[in-house]
């Protein structure tokens, strides 16, 4: 099963392909969707569509892992991360593909098992799970390889539930 994991955000966007074999998450490919800060909010949401738009076209995921909002202090940034989560949850569904949800805290739990871990921790781990080289770069991608393994896991629990 390929999963495509999603960190939300309006200048960029992170994404992680992992695909899962019923028993571990394998590495695919990771990077961010960037838009101009020049450009104005509704081109910059119809560009974040349009590059997920070719990244489910290259990679076909199965499923997709999006991240929640959590409480933001600065209400602007809340407004323009939801409006491009809406972006992605909106080109997931167009596409067909089952999307799941997935907070911060449940991400930390799943990676590194405390829910306070912070980003380094968390990035340490991704890195880890996955075998790789190196922490992935830029940490918008890393945190969405996170969600993704969060879902591979979650996933296969559900499933092993049923």
């Amino acid at each position: 099963m390929i999963i495509l994991g999603l960190d939300p955000g309006t200048a960029t966007t992170g994404y992680g392909v992992v695909v899962h074999d019923g028993v571990s998450a394998h590495y695919i490919a990771h990077g961010c969707i960037v838009t101009a800060k020049t450009e104005l909010p509704a081109r910059r949401l119809h560009e974040i569509a349009k590059q997920l738009g070719v990244i489910l076209r290259q990679y076909q995921p199965d499923l997709v892992a999006v991240e929640e909002l959590f409480f933001m202090r600065n209400v602007t940034t809340a407004m323009s991360v939801s409006q491009a989560r809406g972006v992605l949850l909106q080109t997931a569904a167009a596409a067909k593909l089952p999307v799941y949800s997935y907070t911060p805290l449940q991400v930390k739990q799943a990676i590194v098992g405390y829910g306070r871990a912070d980003k380094s921790q968390v990035q340490k781990m991704v890195k880890m799970i996955l075998g790789l080289p190196s922490i992935p770069k830029p940490d918008d991608a890393a945190d969405a390889l996170a969600i993704a393994i969060t879902c591979a896991h979650s996933y296969t629990l559900e499933q092993t539930l049923k």
